[in-house]
């Protein structure tokens, strides 16, 4: 008779079933000998895995041995993907291996570490569960359970401080431009660093304001600047009269000498910069896309060419009132220079013959 009979005919013949069977014997023998044989070239080490891959393929593909038998070649051919690396095809053949029997613990295991070195966090605990089900005392499921659920936990506080940290700049954003404010780009990086402004719960806005003595090319930082305070409260805490400043030994630098004034004009930023900016050092650094200059084009809002144009700070008028002012462009935070009427320096200043450092 033929070894091969076609599809959906019977043997009739007790001879044909004997000739069936031995052949399935045969197949079920050589799978199980292709089983031991992956086995071996499994303990020989990583230059044979290849060999055992092929031996667990072949024994599978002999199609003669049960759904149990099965899951555990696939399973062991799982662990031979793992060792390799091959963390998408252990995980498939882990899935093939739960599909032929649901029980079968080492590829539940495998499952959960093929998905742990994905980064499918949900899939791997998930598998872990369904094992300690199984196996409720399994050491190394409630180690990965306990890993899954910390690194689970980690994803979340990070999101939720991604999400935190783009609201509230998001609602900076709208601050700024409910006031007119308009921002430019940023001066003076090494003095100021990552300070930006604050919102606090009363919709008030409070800035770190930068003043620099132009004479000198010194400053001094006021870390808190809320926009309802007037200049002359920051200005009288600075100059009093008992702390004078280091490097004015003359005394030019007195409260009822100096003055304050802002230089007009500047690189105005799009919103999508302004965004940006505020939320560079946050934990939502990366969440904007930096794009370039030419999708976020920076607008020239120059109101000289030649010598900059500087215009005085009224000392009786709150930080509100002076930012919006039609030609202040804030350069990333407030930028005020002090001058003294007294000093020598206070003419040349006037006289437009002193410019800023280039940036």
């Amino acid at each position: 008779m033929a070894l091969w009979m076609e599809p959906g005919s019977e043997p009739f013949t007790e001879k044909e079933k004997a000739d069936l069977e031995a052949i399935a014997a045969l197949k079920e023998s050589a799978a199980i000998e292709l089983k031991e044989k992956g086995n071996e070239y499994v303990k020989l080490g990583k230059k044979h895995y290849s060999d055992a891959i092929d031996c667990y393929t072949r024994a599978i593909n002999q199609n003669v041995l049960s759904d149990s038998e099965n899951s555990i070649l696939f399973s062991n051919r799982a662990h031979v993907n793992l060792l390799l690396g091959n963390h998408r095809r252990a995980l498939t053949d882990s899935q093939e291996a739960l599909k032929l029997n649901p029980s079968n613990i080492k590829a539940i295991y495998r499952a959960v570490k093929a998905s742990l070195s994905l980064d499918l966090l949900d899939e791997a605990q998930d598998y872990c569960h369904k094992g300690l089900q199984l196996d409720t005392n399994n050491e190394e499921l409630k180690k990965f359970d306990q890993k899954i659920g910390l690194k689970i936990a980690e994803i979340k506080k990070r999101e939720a401080e991604v999400s935190k940290a783009v609201v509230e700049a998001k609602e900076l954003v709208s601050a700024i431009e409910n006031r007119g404010l308009k921002i430019g780009k940023e001066m003076y990086r090494e003095l100021t660093g990552l300070r930006k402004p604050v919102l606090d719960k009363n919709n008030i806005l409070h800035w770190p304001v930068l003043l620099l003595y132009a004479e000198v090319m010194s400053s001094d930082f006021i870390e808190d600047f809320c926009e309802t305070d007037m200049f002359s409260i920051h200005l009288d805490m600075i100059f009093a009269e008992d702390q004078p400043l280091p490097w004015d030994p003359e005394r030019n630098y007195k409260r009822e000498f100096v003055e304050l004034y802002y230089e007009a004009g500047s690189g105005l930023l799009s919103k999508e910069k302004v965004l940006q900016g505020l939320l560079e050092g946050t934990a939502a650094s990366h969440a904007q896309e930096s794009g370039d200059e030419e999708k976020h084009p920076v607008e020239d809002f120059k109101h000289n060419t030649g010598s900059p144009k500087w215009i005085k700070v009224n000392e009786r008028k709150t930080l509100h009132d002076v930012l919006r002012g039609p030609n202040f462009i804030i350069p990333w935070i407030p930028v005020f220079y002090v001058v003294s009427k007294q000093s020598s320096f206070y003419g040349k200043f006037k006289a437009g013959k002193w410019a800023p450092p280039s940036i």
